[in-house]
């Protein structure tokens, strides 16, 4: 079926890639997608997509190839070696990986595609799984201004705000800093909540009126509901955010900038992994806190 769109492979239907590839489909695109559990791969179809059972098949006749994978490692896997991206994808292929993933990964990769004729962005997404779905996500873009221009229908579809950043790699610096922004937030929100009820005020109440306000956030709007009936199913793992602070502050040494507080909140998201919560979602952080404060977990 020719729609006169880019046919697109997409490569990890996670969490956050199921959602998206979804919407791709929805907004007309032809979508084949490889990802290991055959369970995704099902959904997929229902869907309208088509599955793919190796990423060397799934990237094959694509124009446009796009990642949502963990971390750098599993990038690496789908990308390189005789089954990988860059050995069965076309040359003149846009290579989108939307990963959150190192800086360096992403610089060494377009360099490794270029030598192949295929094009490369960083283009990782905030948001979480409700952004996903919602189609509202925020993505950050490294690479080329013409590969950009490129894409822009297809980030159009997925995410609401969409900025070029600057080249290869800067969209997943930019990834990093929103990701530290995000777990300190989240350690605020945290710690005045268990602050809050150990005072006995009336939490609905204090969350709404603290929205309101100067201390409002879209984490502590996303994350409210979270917080008050202590439900931590992810729409992001403490996994993730733990290989996030990772990349953050090795990134923000690397550069030689401070992360004074950042490098609290990794150290507090690495305890809360150790204690085993690293499955919940990260405004778990909360579990954390009160832990510290001897309140209930």
């Amino acid at each position: 079926m020719s729609t006169g769109l880019p046919a697109v492979a997409w490569i990890g239907l996670g969490i956050m890639g199921s959602p998206m590839s979804e919407n791709l489909i929805k907004a007309g695109y032809d979508v084949t997608g490889h990802t290991l559990e055959q369970e995704k791969l099902d959904r997929l179809a229902a869907a309208g997509g088509t599955a793919a059972s190796s990423v060397a098949e799934a990237v094959r006749d694509a124009d446009v190839i796009i990642t949502m994978v963990p971390a750098s490692p599993q990038v690496e896997a789908v990308a390189y070696g005789a089954e990988g991206i860059l050995e069965n994808a076309r040359p003149g292929a846009l290579l989108i990986d939307m990963s959150s993933i190192t800086p360096q990964t992403s610089v060494d990769l377009a360099a490794a595609a270029g030598d192949k004729g295929i094009r490369v962005l960083d283009a990782p997404v905030s948001g979480g799984e409700a952004g996903a779905v919602e189609a509202v996500l925020s993505i950050m873009v490294g690479g080329e201004q013409a590969d950009f221009d490129r894409a822009k229908p297809l980030f159009d579809v997925l995410g609401r705000t969409v900025v070029r950043c600057g080249p290869h790699g800067s969209g997943q610096t930019v990834k990093a800093a929103n990701q530290l922004i995000v777990a300190v937030n989240i350690q605020a929100c945290a710690e005045a909540v268990v602050f809050l009820e150990k005072s006995g005020v009336d939490l609905a109440a204090a969350l709404d009126v603290l929205s309101g306000g100067l201390a409002g956030s879209t984490v502590l709007t996303r994350k409210k509901d979270n917080f008050l009936a202590r439900d931590f199913t992810p729409g992001f793992r403490i996994d993730l955010h733990h290989k996030d602070m990772g990349i953050v502050t090795d990134a923000a040494r690397t550069v030689g900038a401070a992360l004074p507080v950042g490098a609290v909140v990794a150290q507090l998201v690495a305890s809360l992994r150790a204690q085993g919560d690293g499955g919940l979602d990260h405004s778990a952080l909360l579990r954390a806190v009160e832990r510290l404060s001897g309140a209930r977990v």
